[in-house]
């Protein structure tokens, strides 16, 4: 069997030759091309929606204007037939997220349709969209057109903040907030909570701090506005202070909440430092602020980490006798931990019996901790079934990681075959899109069993999804393809790693 795969050097038709043991249709790495996540949209809109993206896209190039893109929007009959409404314009300006001009231009079209007013979620979304392209010059201008119409609210001004702190531009952020009256908006405890927040984000906890000593005499902190730090300091990897922020909080006549503790528990864990962990735990089950769920998994997740699987079990045991209420979460925790400990039929009994029982919902997650548990003892049979099961259950779809661990088990036993109906079936039935793991998953596995013609076709969809290949993944597939004389090939992927700049991992 031969494909014919398109190569993105000079239009190029490089004739790949797979091995005849390998039978995957061709129409495989069509639908790669061609599945993407898109929003909720009902019939009549998906149509509206793709006629107006057809009309834009179909012949605009990057050195197309505005005013071109705008015109061919108002001259065009199909736009001029739709039923314009808030969730189309929204819908529209979502999928030109990444493309300011065209966003800008879909506005401007809407506005001029009779009738339209655009709603408040519209302008803040292009606000958003000129932000992210650091559009700063017309992010303003549109700012002081919606000042004028008096459309700014503070979810505006959150956007703008963090596009601002988020591009390294944390004075400008403070600026806004320092300009809050222009707009008609006060400056209170909740829009300092969202500065802060917003500085705290990005790690400008010290700015932060002294924004909150410069507003504190006229501005009165709450609850939250400690808990932002604390997070803050946490994200910065700096626990003592976040201990020194929870004193602080008491000191204003505040009680540190289940979310403050859990934080820090949470800092310590990443730090692998679980007498510490332990000592909060205790402290906020002494206390009146007793861990919940969301607590005692943070714990579970980091000893299983670190490979702890037993020392995970004792923490499960120790919430059950706390009273604290099991959620989804902990029980898709649980079963992963039960599953690694060796414990396979108590992890089914929670499954099937324990969850249901207590009314606890089964999700996408609790299914994929149950078919990795079979898939690893080699059960997969009974993997393949909990994934019909998922399907005719209709209480949650499969994702990406449904199927890692049946891709796992087929290249485990070199059956090739059925790794191209999984992924058939992944595409083409599910329609998901496969994610940077899941291409360097397979590209790697496909080259270590010599087929490297393949691995290279999922490197080439993998580039024209803008997904950013592994510098390990590159060499690998480079010094396979150089092996089977795939000259073409190693010039394209030498120079998509000149391209992108990627560089060795740090050791």
């Amino acid at each position: 069997m031969s494909w014919l795969v398109k190569s993105r050097i000079g239009n190029k038709l490089l004739r790949l030759k797979p091995s005849a043991s390998f039978d995957l249709s061709s129409a495989l790495i069509e639908n790669l091309s061609t599945s993407s996540e898109r929003l909720p949209e009902t019939l009549d809109e998906s149509s509206q929606s793709e006629d107006i993206w057809n009309v834009i896209v179909g012949k605009a190039g990057d050195r197309v204007s505005e005013d071109e893109v705008f015109h061919r929007l108002s001259n065009d009959e199909s736009c001029n037939s739709v039923n314009l409404s808030d969730g189309l314009v929204h819908k529209l300006l979502h999928r030109f997220r990444d493309d300011w001009k065209s966003a800008l231009c879909v506005l401007k079209w809407a506005e001029s349709c009779k009738g339209h007013k655009h709603s408040s979620d519209s302008y803040d979304m292009a606000v958003d969209i000129l932000g992210k392209a650091k559009k700063w010059d017309r992010m303003k201008e549109f700012v002081e057109r919606m000042k004028r119409d008096k459309l700014v609210t503070l979810n505006t001004i959150a956007k703008i903040m963090r596009r601002f702190a988020g591009a390294g531009e944390w004075e400008e952020a403070v600026n806004i907030f320092d300009k809050l009256g222009e707009f008609g908006l006060e400056k209170n405890t909740e829009s300092m909570n969202l500065l802060l927040d917003t500085l705290c984000k990005e790690k400008r906890v010290e700015q932060a701090r002294e924004v909150l000593l410069e507003l504190k005499s006229h501005i009165t902190p709450n609850a939250h506005t400690f808990n932002i730090f604390i997070h803050g300091w946490c994200k910065a990897n700096r626990v003592e202070e976040a201990l020194w922020t929870i004193q602080e909080m008491k000191g204003h006549g505040f009680r540190p909440c289940v979310i403050s503790y859990t934080t820090i528990i949470r800092c310590y864990c990443q730090q692998s430092d679980f007498i510490k962990v332990y000592e909060i735990l205790s402290e906020m089950e002494a206390n009146e602020s007793p861990p919940n769920s969301i607590t005692y998994t943070t714990i579970m997740s980091s000893l299983n980490a670190q490979k702890e699987f037993e020392e995970s079990l004792r923490v499960a045991t120790r919430m059950k006798r706390s009273g604290c209420e099991p959620d989804t979460l902990f029980y898709n925790c649980l079963i992963h931990t039960l599953a690694r400990a060796g414990r396979l039929e108590e992890a089914e009994r929670v499954f099937r019996v324990e969850m249901p029982e207590l009314g606890v919902s089964i999700n996408t997650s609790t299914y994929n901790s149950m078919i990795a548990m079979y898939c690893h003892h080699d059960e997969e049979e009974k993997a393949v079934e909990l994934v019909k099961e998922m399907e005719s259950s209709k209480l949650c779809d499969p994702d990406v990681h449904t199927y890692h661990p049946l891709l796992r088990s087929c290249f485990k036993r070199g059956d090739v075959v059925e790794v191209g109906r999984f992924l058939k079936e992944m595409v083409t039935k599910h329609h998901l899109s496969l994610d940077e793991s899941t291409y360097t998953f397979l590209i790697q596995r496909f080259c270590r069993a010599n087929i490297c013609e393949w691995a290279y076709c999922l490197f080439e969809e993998m580039i024209s999804q803008d997904i950013t290949p592994r510098h390990r993944t590159c060499l690998l597939l480079l010094e396979e393809v150089k092996k089977k004389n795939m000259h073409e090939s190693a010039e394209r992927i030498e120079h998509i790693m000149k391209t992108v700049k990627l560089t060795a991992p740090v050791k």
